[in-house]
């Protein structure tokens, strides 16, 4: 059975403020046609469908729209929701909905309740595991505590429990949105560690043949049966050198998976410069990024003067402006009480200057005014310590 892995569509996020609507919709295009052109037999979107609970009407269309076109296939689609998703929003009509091939797994009270598949060698049982918050759910599997690997464990005890009932040969396909121990993060994921340890052992997904994972938007394997698809666009400048993929996985009569990445259209590449503004307007080197989505890090000593309208005249598309200049302050080592020690006030006021705007010297006025600052100040306290008592 042909399987296509893919999850974290995140519909309706923009990248900094910039649209990906289109993106979006080219990504889904692209689905579609691989779904059609590589006679897949089954889609699986392991959570995340949109950006945010309540999501936008574009977002929502396009949801609608990938919904009827894979329908139209005859291709069955089992979606899961993820912890961006509203769940009890992401599963409203899922029984008329399943009539046409389409599930939705978004009930915690369903991880055992498979969606029934069959090829020439035999059953495929695929589960969908919704994003489990510990809180919500600890009750509905008889925990009294316990965080992530605890409701997660409990919900695959039931799927092995409906598994060992069913024929002999049953091939297992799991669906799950979690951050399993050994998987690589990004700085686009929202942080599920509230209430306890994130993370999940790999051995939660023991018995089954194939899981397809959620969550973290770098398409990686932890296990031949245990992979990530990751998200299909990149969410933050941190996923630079992810190469943006779907799995196409092949499960065999005996269990066995053969998966190869499938790539994903891109709006443009990402990029991550970090030199002067100077050499960035001007060598030759960054050529190639004119056209980038771009993350500029400048490193020069004294800020410049309006440095993201320059740098866009040559990177149009420049997101983001850090500073970082290469220059330390010198001396900066111990605590900021041990290199203060035995300095006259001038001489602290006048190293802050220089802390808050490396390479720049305070100049002869901004001396005088310091100078008469702290002269204003002494003649202050002098005069309240010469009033009687």
């Amino acid at each position: 059975m042909r399987l296509l892995h893919t999850s974290d569509w995140h519909l309706g996020r923009s990248f900094h403020r910039e649209s990906l609507h289109d993106a979006q919709r080219a990504y889904l295009d692209h689905l579609v046609e691989v779904v059609r052109a590589r006679r897949v037999d089954a889609v699986l979107v392991a959570g995340d469908v949109y950006d945010r609970a309540l999501p936008g009407l574009e977002a929502v269309a396009l949801f609608d729209d990938v919904l009827h076109r894979l329908a139209g296939l005859g291709v069955p689609t089992v979606f899961i929701s993820g912890n961006h998703d509203s769940a009890r929003r992401l599963g409203v009509g899922a029984g008329l909905i399943g009539r046409a091939g389409v599930h939705l797994r978004t009930d915690p009270g369903e991880c055992a309740e498979p969606v029934l598949l069959t090829d020439e060698h035999g059953p495929v049982a695929v589960y969908g595991l919704p994003y489990l918050e510990p809180t919500l759910v600890r009750e509905r599997f008889g925990l009294e505590r316990g965080g992530h690997a605890a409701v997660l464990g409990a919900a695959m005890d039931q799927v092995r429990a409906d598994l060992a009932a069913r024929p002999a040969g049953t091939r297992a396909v799991v669906l799950a949105h979690a951050f399993v121990t050994g998987g690589e993060t990004s700085d686009s994921e929202r942080d599920i560690a509230v209430g306890g340890v994130a993370s999940v052992p790999a051995t939660v997904f023991d018995g089954v043949h194939y899981a397809a994972l959620g969550h973290l938007h770098g398409c990686q394997t932890l296990a031949p049966h245990l992979r990530y698809s990751g998200s299909p666009l990149a969410y933050s400048f941190s996923e630079v050198n992810q190469r943006k993929t779907m799995w196409l996985v092949d499960l065999a009569a005996d269990g066995s998976v053969a998966a190869e990445r499938v790539d994903c259209p891109q709006p443009r590449p990402l990029a991550c410069l970090r030199d002067t503004l100077d050499r960035l307007l001007d060598d030759e080197r960054y050529a190639p990024f004119e056209q980038s989505w771009v993350q500029a890090t400048l490193t020069d000593a004294v800020r410049p003067t309006e440095p993201m309208e320059r740098l866009r005249r040559r990177f149009p598309h420049t997101l983001q402006l850090l500073f970082d200049p290469d220059q330390a302050e010198e001396g900066a080592t111990g605590s900021y009480a041990a290199r203060v020690s035995g300095r006259a006030d001038l001489e602290i006021a006048e190293g802050f200057l220089r802390h808050v705007r490396p390479g720049a010297a305070p100049d002869r006025d901004e001396l005088d005014w310091l100078r008469e600052g702290f002269e204003s100040v002494r003649e202050t306290t002098d005069r309240k310590a010469e009033l009687p008592r």
